[in-house]
């Protein structure tokens, strides 16, 4: 039996596991992921959402961790959590930019 799941893909956040529990904690299945997963696997028809974690790296970074850019045509919500926010609105066309403090 495949259960429904969210997938959390991992971007180095310490939270991630915290995060698994408490969608847990609603009676979802969830499964966190490396941050470079495939769309393909992602777009199994039992995941039914995407939580992007955070992570300790900026995204000004020249080796910064990205995603699969192919997870937003997936047609499922995604949520993403500071790190994983700021990746998502980059990819969909959002200028990031450093605060001035």
């Amino acid at each position: 039996m495949t259960h429904e799941t969210i997938a959390i893909l991992d971007f180095g956040s310490q939270y991630s596991q915290l995060i698994a529990r408490r969608v847990r904690e609603l009676n979802v299945y969830s499964k966190i992921l490396p941050a470079n997963t495939n769309h393909t696997e992602l777009s199994k028809p039992h995941i039914k959402g995407l939580i992007l974690s955070g992570g300790p790296a900026s995204l000004r970074d020249k080796n910064a961790v990205r995603c699969d850019e192919e997870i937003f045509h997936l047609n499922i919500p995604i949520l993403g959590i500071c790190y994983g926010m700021q990746l998502g609105c980059q990819i969909l066309g959002a200028k990031i930019i450093a605060a001035k403090n």
